[in-house]
C-alpha cells in the first residue's frame, strides 16, 4: 500500500506529492505539474526543474527490486540513455540519488519532457498528413541509425515508444530490452516485445537475428501510420503468423531457411497457400514511394530487409535525407558490464553509483526548427 505522504519522513532538501496513486519523494528543485503516463514500469509526471526552468518528465519505478530482472532492464536503459546523445533518443537528465547505497525500493528517472507519444498521435483526430509521416519516420530511422551504429538492437520499437511533440520533433524511448547484436546469449528468452510488431524471426525463435528486427518494427509503424490501425494485430503467435503470411503471400523454402524450429516450419506449410498483397490495395491513398518503402522494410526473409542506412537512402526521404546531418555513434556501447546474476542489493549499489553523475544540464536545444505542427 502506498503511504500517506504526511506520514513520510521526507529528507532535507527533498518534498513528496501524490501522483497516479503514488506518492513522490523527490528534489526540492522539481515543482509538480501533472501526471502524463502510468505503465507497467512506473508512474510518470512532467515537473518543472525550478532551477533551470527546464520542464522534465520524471518516472516513478516503485519497488524496482522486487523482480531482479525488470530492475537488471532498470540499470540497462539508464545505462544505454547515459551514453547516447542524439535528437531521436530521449536524454536522461537526472536519476535521483538514494538516501544509501542500499536498502531502498523506488528508483525515480527524470527524462526530457515530451507533449506526447505516436500512438496517441495515431488515434487522434489529428490529420497526418504525407509530409508528417515521412518526416516521423525519417527521425526514428536516423535515432536508429546512430543506435545501431553503437552495437546497440531496441527490439520494443512500437508507436507507443516513439515521444513526439507539437512540432513534431520526435525521440525514442523505452530502451529497456536492448542488446547488442553481437553478444546475444539471453537474447531469446528475454525478448517480451510487443507481439504485433515481432519481426517474423523472433515469433518463430530462429537461431540468430539481427538488426533486420528494428527495421520491421519500423515497417509496422509506418503501415500503422498511413492506415491509422495496426498492420498485425495477432491475438496470439499462431494468429500473428497467419496475419503476416496473409499479406506477405506463403514463405518460400529459402525465406524460411533460417528458422531452426522443424514445428515451426511444419505449421507454415500446412497452412493453406496465401499470394503476396498489393501494398497499394492495402493502402490506397498512400504515397508510392511510402508503399515502396514499406516493401522493403516488413519482409519475411531478414536477409532480404533493408538496412537503417538503405531505408534512409530510399527516394521517400529525398527531400530529408543529408548524410552529413545523420550522425553515427562515435564508439560501440560496452555490453560486458551486463553479464552477470542480478542481486538486490548488487542492483542498489548500480543505481546508487549512476546517480552520482548528474547535475543540472540544460540540453542543448535543436539549432532548427521545423515546419510540422501538431493541433494541441
Amino acid at each position: 500500500m502506498n503511504p500517506d505522504p504526511k506520514s513520510l519522513n521526507v529528507p532535507k532538501g527533498r518534498h513528496s506529492f501524490q501522483c497516479g496513486g503514488q506518492t513522490f519523494v523527490v528534489d526540492q528543485k522539481y515543482e509538480y505539474i501533472k501526471q502524463i503516463g502510468h505503465g507497467a514500469y512506473g508512474v510518470v509526471c512532467s515537473a518543472q526543474n525550478k532551477r533551470t526552468g527546464l520542464k522534465v518528465a520524471i518516472k516513478k519505478v516503485a519497488n524496482a527490486f522486487d523482480d531482479l530482472i525488470d530492475g537488471k532492464r532498470i540499470v540497462r536503459e539508464i545505462k544505454l540513455l547515459k551514453f547516447f546523445k542524439h535528437e531521436n533518443i530521449i536524454s536522461l537528465l537526472d536519476v535521483h540519488k538514494p538516501e544509501a547505497k542500499t536498502g531502498f525500493n523506488d528508483i525515480y528517472i527524470v527524462t526530457e519532457f515530451m507533449e506526447t507519444d505516436l500512438h496517441r498521435v495515431i488515434y487522434s483526430r489529428q490529420e497526418l498528413t504525407d509530409e508528417h509521416i515521412q518526416y516521423f519516420v525519417y527521425q526514428i530511422l536516423r535515432g536508429l541509425l546512430y543506435m545501431h551504429s553503437a552495437n546497440v538492437i531496441h527490439r520494443d520499437l512500437k508507436p507507443g515508444n516513439i515521444l513526439v511533440n507539437k512540432n513534431c520533433d520526435l525521440k525514442i524511448c523505452d530502451l529497456g530490452l536492448a542488446r547488442g547484436y553481437e553478444n546475444e546469449e539471453d537474447f531469446k528468452t528475454e525478448y517480451v516485445v510487443t507481439r504485433w510488431y515481432r519481426a517474423p524471426e523472433v515469433i518463430l525463435n530462429a537461431s540468430e537475428y539481427s538488426k533486420a528486427v528494428d527495421i520491421y518494427s519500423v515497417g509496422c509503424i509506418l503501415a500503422e501510420l498511413l492506415g491509422r490501425t495496426p498492420l498485425f494485430p495477432g491475438e496470439n503467435y499462431l494468429d500473428q503468423v497467419q496475419r503476416i503470411i496473409a499479406v506477405l503471400g506463403t514463405p518460400t523454402a529459402d525465406d524460411m531457411k533460417y528458422i531452426g524450429n522443424n514445428n515451426a516450419i511444419k505449421y507454415i506449410k500446412s497452412l493453406p497457400k496465401r499470394s503476396k498483397q498489393k501494398w497499394e490495395a492495402l493502402f490506397p491513398k498512400a504515397n508510392n514511394k511510402a508503399l515502396d518503402l514499406l516493401g522493403k522494410m516488413i519482409t519475411f526473409n531478414p536477409e532480404q530487409r533493408y538496412t537503417v542506412e538503405q531505408c534512409l537512402q530510399h527516394p521517400y526521404f529525398d527531400e530529408l535525407h543529408n548524410p552529413d546531418e545523420e550522425p553515427l555513434s562515435g564508439k560501440a556501447f560496452d555490453w560486458s558490464w551486463d553479464n552477470f546474476e542480478p542481486t538486490k542489493e548488487l542492483l542498489q549499489n548500480m543505481i546508487y553509483q549512476e546517480s552520482l553523475s548528474f547535475n543540472d544540464e540544460v540540453p542543448e536545444r535543436k539549432k532548427k526548427s521545423n515546419q510540422f505542427q501538431l493541433k494541441a
